[in-house]
């Protein structure tokens, strides 16, 4: 990790990037019903303002010689020998964060104004979205496992509220709770890494760890790495605990674009980037992290092809698209740099991609079901065009952003030169002619065809304030593949962070590796024209269908799985303990005092106030004395 300046300037006032969003959600939440007529304009204020600024850090922080600085704010935590000082690391890593978070996060505010102009409770969702923003914008910006814990924390809470947002409906409040729950498994890991962290080391500033890590026992460091991992697979989606992000898609659609484009579920993949010196150190956590990558992203390419509902097939393209990223930063210095791109990228792509599908669902009703489209094209010319370049972007066709990022990580995996590079290469190459599948099956279902849509849907294109963000995005699909690899590369960029950028000796030259992708994503699409587009489409989903479909459909049985494995064991040992505590503990105790309380009324019995009977007792007792003398006297 490069040497840590302290920030002079203007950067010394970057914590306004954290307390401007935070301001506002404070403001919109404890001034209540006052805030309702202005409450939206000031949450979208707040974000952009916190854009610019970004922007103007940005170009500030390119100027400097050493491209790392810090700002210290105040001690957060002193008691014995732990001592945590809140800070923050403007680095370019976290500058690249920022501006994405920003960038996006604004455009999707200004998408929420039009989106949700009719619902009753909007400033509350505006409030959620500046707490969303506020607390991922703390995360990247930490100067520590602490502060970085705080972020993450405030993001998960953040987004039970915004998923759970329309809490009345049952499914939003099961979703909410899914993640809610999911998200606390991983957060065991990261909380364990950094007790680990501070016993082993005494800090948990990424200085202090970082600077450290190479003293630390291998297996040490390994147990780190997993910890870790398990921390990033909960908040970014990844195998095993991969889910709760279909179930997401309860909450509006601008939340969905929030979570999987810009903030939430890119967070893993920054811890993983972020605690690259860790990973340097340990083969065996990139190896494990190489796995979860692969079998995420063929889990999220076959349950995406299954499914009717456009929010879930976009869904589990975000859980594909972040394996690969894990993917790519699991090979290491490498890939790094390759992830972060394929991430930049998906931020703009993915983010149309929601924003138009929350269009298409302005347009017909609110429904979700892709059977129940069609023909869309007509109707809808900003959506369908601004839609159409994000899934170029997204299925990788050249010059579109997916074909210069995710062919990046190919390459990456096929310069290891070794028979798991192959597998790797391989593996997100398959990937590609799945998502090319089903995303032009979702292409052809929505916009092409026969219009499907039932008596009384009335069609009709969203208003410029939800359309012109899209605009911008799918301007960003088409442009930033190619600024992020070729114009501004981003490994130069990221130099301080992860070294100065090698030039690769590629196995494959990358011209191949882009007709190769290029041809099986080709094949991908004519798949689906063969199965989808030359057909009637049902609106009823066929029921009779081979186990493969029905696999796909369950999402692999994902929730099967876990049910299996984790909740009804879960609720047998609750159940026996409730029983032991029942008729054990509680049972022990509670026949003792009705022993004793019996025992006691029938002593109280014999107290009868009666000289007669006490005489008569004492009597009884002294011919029972004189029996027992006399036997033993004999005996």
């Amino acid at each position: 990790m490069a040497e840590v300046l302290p920030a002079e300037g203007l950067l010394a006032s970057s914590w306004l990037l954290i307390v401007l969003p935070l301001a506002g959600a404070a403001i919109l939440l404890l001034g209540g019903r006052r805030t309702d007529r202005w409450g939206h304009l000031l949450g979208t204020a707040t974000v952009v303002a916190a854009f610019v600024l970004a922007l103007v850090y940005t170009f500030e922080l390119a100027g400097l010689e050493e491209r790392t600085v810090g700002v210290d704010l105040f001690t957060f935590i002193s008691a014995g020998s732990l001592d945590v000082s809140a800070g923050l690391l403007y680095d370019p890593l976290s500058a690249a964060f920022v501006l994405l978070i920003t960038g996006v996060g604004s455009l999707i505010h200004v998408y929420s104004i039009g989106y949700m102009a009719h619902d009753p409770a909007r400033r509350r969702f505006f409030a959620y979205l500046n707490l969303f923003v506020a607390a991922m914008l703390l995360l990247v910006l930490g100067n520590s496992f602490v502060a970085l814990y705080v972020g993450w924390e405030g993001v998960g809470l953040a987004s039970y509220l915004l998923i759970a947002f329309w809490y009345t409906r049952p499914a939003a409040a099961t979703a909410a709770k899914k993640a809610f729950i999911m998200n606390r498994v991983g957060d065991v890991g990261l909380a364990l890494a950094i007790f680990l962290m501070f016993s082993q080391l005494g800090t948990t500033s990424y200085e202090g760890v970082f600077g450290a890590v190479g003293t630390l026992a291998g297996g040490t460091v390994t147990a780190l790495g997993l910890l870790l991992l398990l921390g990033a697979c909960g908040k970014s989606g990844q195998f095993p605990l991969q889910a709760w992000l279909p179930d997401a898609m309860e909450g509006p659609t601008p939340v969905s674009a929030l979570i999987h484009a810009a903030t939430m579920v890119t967070a893993g993949v920054y811890l993983i980037a972020r605690c690259a010196p860790i990973y340097d150190e340990t083969p065996t956590a990139r190896t494990v992290v190489l796995a979860v990558g692969a079998v995420t992203l063929l889990i999220g390419a076959i349950a995406g092809c299954a499914y009717d509902d456009i929010k879930k097939v976009l869904a589990y393209s975000t859980v594909s698209q972040i394996g690969y990223m894990f993917l790519a930063v699991g090979l290491g210095p490498a890939g790094y740099v390759a992830g972060l791109a394929h991430l930049y990228a998906h931020g703009f792509f993915k983010a149309g991609l929601f924003l138009g599908a929350g269009s298409v669902m302005h347009a017909m009703d609110d429904s979700v079901d892709m059977r129940r489209f069609g023909g869309l094209w007509k109707k809808l010319p900003i959506t369908f065009a601004t839609f159409g370049l994000g899934y170029l972007a997204l299925i990788g066709i050249f010059p579109f952003a997916g074909a210069f990022t995710k062919d990046a990580i190919i390459e990456a995996a096929l310069d290891r030169d070794d028979v798991w590079g192959w597998i790797l290469a391989g593996v997100a190459v398959l990937g590609a002619g799945l998502t090319a599948f089903y995303m032009t099956r979702l292409m052809l279902m929505t916009f092409f065809g026969r219009p499907r849509w039932e008596e009384g849907v009335h069609p009709h294109e969203s208003p410029s304030v939800m359309t012109l963000p899209m605009i911008v995005l799918a301007v960003g699909s088409v442009a930033s593949g190619f600024a992020l690899v070729s114009l501004f590369p981003l490994s130069d960029w990221m130099a301080p962070v992860f070294g100065e950028p090698e030039e690769a000796e590629h196995v494959v030259a990358p011209l191949t590796v882009l007709l190769i992708v290029t041809a099986v994503s080709l094949v991908g699409v004519l798949a689906a024209w063969l199965f989808v587009g030359r057909r009637e489409v049902p609106v009823v989903a066929p029921a009779r269908v081979s186990p493969v479909t029905r696999a796909a459909r369950n999402a692999l049985y994902a929730d099967t799985i876990n049910e299996s494995l984790f909740m009804r064991p879960g609720q047998w040992l609750t159940r026996a303990l409730v029983f032991v505590d029942n008729r054990g503990v509680d049972g022990a105790v509670n026949g003792l005092a009705a022993s004793l309380g019996g025992s006691s009324s029938r002593l109280g019995r014999a107290q009868t106030g009666f000289v007669r009977t006490y005489a008569l007792g004492m009597l009884g007792g002294a011919v029972i004395v004189a029996g027992a003398l006399l036997a033993v006297a004999a005996g």
